[in-house]
C-alpha cells in the first residue's frame, strides 16, 4: 500500500506551489537525502502546463517504471562500470587496458617507416615503452570535487528530473537517474542536486531538455573542496524572456538557496549562466558556453573556491580545469615533476595549464615557468596562485597553444634547455604545437599526460615520434616514447590517466 505522500505523487500535487514535500514538512536533517523518500512507488507526473515560449508541443510525459534499485543499478553500470570489483582488482583491470594502448601504439610505430629504428629505450615485453603499475588513487570514494548534473525525464516520466543519464540520444531511450548511490558522487554533491530538483518541481518555468524544444532550466554544475566549501553553478536558456522575467528567475533560485530549503545546503557561492544558441541555422543542436561567451553571474557568496595542494593555495573560478580528484591529483603532479628532471638550469613550458598548478608546483626547481591557457579565468587563477604563494619566475599566457606557442618559443630559443608538458583535452593537441615542440631543439623532455590515451592522442604520439619530414613541416629530430606511468584519479570507472615520458 502507498504512504499518502506517494498516493500524492501519484497524482502530481507535489508540482503545484504550496504542496512540495519541503512545504508541508521541513526536512528535520539537510544532510539526510531527499531522493527515494517521496518518489518510491510507481508515478507519473500528470499536471498539464502552458507550453513555453519557443515549445513545439507539451507532450505528457513516458511512464518508464518503477523507482527501484534496477535503476540505480543500471546507471552505476553505466557510469561506475568497475564498482562491483574490490579497488585491487580494479586496478589489474586498468593496468591490462593501459598495456593493450600500448601494445596497439607499439604496432603503429612500428608502421611508420624507420621509426622501429628509432625506438631504443628499454621497453617492456610487447610494449614500445617501460609500463609502470598503476599509481592508486588515495582516496576511493567520493573523490569528486566537481559534479554536472542534467534535467531530464526521469523513469517516472517527471521531466524535472536531476540527475544522470541511462540511455542515449541516439536511441531516443534517454533517462534522467538519481545518482545518490554513485559510490563516486560525494554526499553534498547529491545533496545540492536533490534541493535543485525540489526548486524546479515548484517552480513554472519548464525545463530546457533540448535547445529548440523551448524549456529555461537546464544542467547544474557542483564544485566542493577539502575544506567543505560549496560552489553552485546554474545553467539556464533564456528563450526570449525580458531582463526583467530574467531577474525574477534568478532571484527566486537566489532566495531558495539563501532563506528557502535549499539553505541546508550551505553554499559558499551561487553562479547563474545563460546559454544561447549562436547559430540559428544549427538551432538544434546544444551549444556550451564559456565564460567569455557568456559570462558566469555570481548570484550571492565567494566569486572563487581555494584548494590546497603540493604546499600551494590553488584559486579555482567556475570555469577553470582542476582535476576532479584532488588527492590523485597530487600524485599525478608528483609523477609528472619526477619524470620531468626539471631543474634550476632549465625552462618548464606548461602547455593547457589549466589553473596553472603543475607549473606552479615545480616552479622552486625549475629557471623559468611559461604556462598556456585558453581559458581566461583559469589564467587569472594561475597568476593569483603564484602571486599569493609568493612565486615569481611564472608567466602566465591566455590564447589557443598553436598561436602562442610558436612564437613563445621563438623568442626563448637557444637560451637554455627546455622540458615541456602537455596536459590537453581530449581532442589532443593541435598540430601545429606538435610542430613547435619537435622543431624546437631546446626541448629534450617532453611529458605528455592523458585521460584519453588513444584517439586523438595517438595521433599526436605518432606524430612526435615520426622521422623527420619537411612536407610534413616535422623537422627536428624525433622523440623516443621511454616510460608510461599510469595514475588513477577515477576509480570505479574504466578511465585512467597516462603520463608519458618521451626523451631525444
Amino acid at each position: 500500500m502507498y504512504s499518502l505522500r506517494c498516493f500524492l505523487s501519484r497524482v502530481g500535487l507535489f508540482s503545484k506551489p504550496g504542496l512540495l514535500p519541503w512545504c508541508a514538512r521541513k526536512p528535520s536533517d539537510g544532510s539526510q537525502p531527499f531522493w527515494g523518500t517521496a518518489c518510491k512507488g510507481n508515478f507519473s507526473h500528470g499536471i498539464s502546463k502552458k507550453c513555453p515560449r519557443g515549445q513545439k508541443s507539451c507532450e505528457k510525459p513516458t511512464y518508464l517504471g518503477p523507482l527501484d534499485g534496477s535503476w540505480q543499478e543500471r546507471l552505476a553500470d553505466v557510469v561506475t562500470p568497475l564498482w562491483r570489483l574490490s579497488y585491487e582488482e580494479q586496478l589489474k583491470v586498468k593496468f591490462e587496458a593501459q598495456k593493450k594502448i600500448l601494445q596497439r601504439l607499439e604496432s603503429s610505430l612500428q608502421m611508420l617507416n624507420r621509426v622501429s629504428g628509432t625506438i631504443t629505450a628499454p621497453k617492456s615485453e610487447g610494449l614500445c615503452c617501460l609500463l609502470h603499475p598503476v599509481i592508486p588513487s588515495p582516496v576511493i570514494n567520493g573523490y569528486r570535487n566537481k559534479s554536472t548534473f542534467s534535467v531530464n525525464r526521469g523513469p517516472d516520466g517527471n521531466p524535472k528530473t536531476v540527475g544522470y543519464y541511462v540511455g542515449t540520444w541516439r536511441d531516443g531511450n534517454i533517462v534522467c537517474v538519481h545518482p545518490n548511490h554513485l559510490k563516486n558522487i560525494p554526499q553534498k554533491h547529491n545533496q545540492v542536486a536533490q534541493y535543485y530538483e525540489v526548486f524546479l518541481r515548484q517552480s513554472p518555468m519548464e525545463p530546457c531538455l533540448l535547445f529548440h524544444e523551448g524549456g529555461y532550466w537546464r544542467e547544474l554544475i557542483v564544485r566542493t573542496n577539502n575544506q567543505g566549501h560549496t560552489m553552485a553553478i546554474i545553467i539556464f536558456h533564456p528563450q526570449e524572456l525580458s531582463q526583467e522575467e530574467l531577474h525574477i528567475q534568478k532571484e527566486a533560485i537566489k532566495e531558495f538557496f539563501i532563506k528557502g530549503p535549499g539553505a541546508v545546503c550551505d553554499l559558499t557561492s551561487l553562479y547563474f549562466q545563460e546559454w544561447y544558441i549562436w547559430d540559428s541555422q544549427t538551432s538544434n543542436k546544444m551549444t556550451r558556453c564559456s565564460h567569455q561567451q557568456s559570462p558566469y553571474q555570481l548570484l550571492f557568496g565567494e566569486p572563487h573556491i581555494f584548494e590546497d595542494l603540493l604546499g600551494l593555495k590553488i584559486r579555482i573560478s567556475p570555469d577553470a580545469f582542476f582535476q576532479i580528484n584532488t588527492a590523485g591529483a597530487e600524485m599525478l603532479y608528483r609523477t609528472v615533476g619526477e619524470l620531468s628532471g626539471v631543474n634550476s638550469n632549465t625552462i618548464l613550458l606548461d602547455i593547457c595549464c589549466g589553473t596553472g598548478v603543475i607549473g606552479l608546483s615545480l616552479a622552486r626547481h625549475a629557471s623559468q615557468i611559461l604556462g598556456i591557457e585558453l581559458v581566461e579565468q583559469a589564467v587569472e587563477d594561475a597568476r593569483w596562485t603564484a602571486a599569493f604563494n609568493g612565486i615569481t619566475n611564472c608567466e602566465f599566457y591566455t590564447g589557443r597553444a598553436e598561436k602562442i606557442l610558436p612564437q613563445l618559443l621563438k623568442s626563448k630559443e637557444d637560451r637554455q634547455l627546455m622540458v615541456a608538458v602537455v596536459n590537453p583535452a581530449h581532442a589532443g593537441l593541435h598540430y601545429q604545437v606538435v610542430q613547435a615542440i619537435r622543431n624546437c631543439r631546446a626541448i629534450r623532455t617532453l611529458v605528455f599526460v592523458s585521460c584519453k590515451p588513444h584517439g586523438e592522442t595517438t595521433r599526436n604520439i605518432i606524430e612526435l615520434c615520426y622521422p623527420p619530414n619537411s612536407s610534413k613541416k616535422l623537422l627536428g629530430e624525433p622523440f623516443v616514447l621511454s616510460r608510461a606511468v599510469p595514475v588513477d584519479l577515477f576509480p570505479h570507472t574504466l578511465h585512467c590517466e597516462l603520463v608519458l615520458l618521451f626523451t631525444r
